[in-house]
């Protein structure tokens, strides 16, 4: 039986990897408490393919 809680698993995307036009795509997965951030997660991460830090987004 699943736990029920405020603490929920996201996917991060690249937005500057779609525009770039290369193949591929960099995500990352984290969690997040609901009941404090509502609203979509954006942070900077490492994306391995441009080989710099961009921002990532909340998908879904």
């Amino acid at each position: 039986m699943a736990k029920k809680g405020n603490r929920v698993q996201v996917i991060l995307e690249c937005t500057e990897h779609k525009t770039s036009g290369q193949p591929g795509t960099s995500r990352y997965i984290t969690t997040k408490n609901r009941k404090n951030t509502s609203e979509r997660m954006e942070l900077k991460k490492y994306n391995p393919i441009l080989r710099r830090m961009t921002v990532h987004k909340e998908i879904k």
